[in-house]
């Protein structure tokens, strides 16, 4: 019998060193060699400590910044640790009551006009980094008042940030709230 379940063996063995450990380092030795930055995580680094990264959200809540789209993670905004949807549907009220209030947050920040949908409701995830040109161009004269700089010093930080569509089409603009932040600091005050 053990004739019979050799080749068995042999064959699991073999095959959990080749995808269970070759592999995953060949993909992981690649990635270093091609693109050492993405393959560590996109951190970003500030006075050579590590503050974030360009793939996870952060909540900023100072009117000195512009603030990201909501997050759901619980009970933290922003904890990568509790990445979920909310699963609330369209006729939850609940999420109704929720964008409500996030919008009349938004009104008594000073926005005005239509809320762009992307500033009341969260992403899948509840971590994406970005918002769109139209939430974040709402922000600017929040940002501009309450760093008392000119409102074109802001909107040009905004225009040099903006992600075009991958490849020209795949996606839409966008802005990163974390690398914008970080610009706003290096303005004069």
């Amino acid at each position: 019998m053990l004739h019979h379940l050799r080749p068995a063996f042999t064959l699991v063995l073999l095959m959990t060193v080749l995808t269970g450990l070759g592999y995953p380092y060949a993909v992981t030795g690649i990635a270093e060699t091609l693109m050492p930055a993405k393959a560590n995580g996109s951190l970003i680094e500030k006075d050579g400590k590590v503050i974030g990264s360009s793939l996870i959200g952060q909540n900023f809540t100072s009117d000195r910044y512009f603030w990201p789209r909501p997050s759901v993670t619980q009970p933290d905004a922003y904890n990568a640790a509790n990445s979920v949807g909310s699963n609330l549907g369209a006729t939850s009220k609940a999420l109704h009551d929720r964008v409500a209030g996030t919008i009349d947050k938004l009104k008594a920040s000073g926005i005005t006009g239509p809320v762009p949908a992307d500033a009341a409701t969260a992403s899948g995830s509840g971590l994406d980094p970005h918002i769109s040109p139209a939430f974040a161009g709402a922000q600017i004269s929040r940002v501009a008042k309450a760093r008392n700089v000119p409102e074109a010093d802001v909107q040009t930080l905004v225009a040099e940030h903006l992600e075009k569509p991958a490849l020209g089409f795949f996606g839409e603009p966008r802005v990163n709230v974390l690398e914008l932040n970080l610009a706003l600091d290096t303005l004069q005050k």
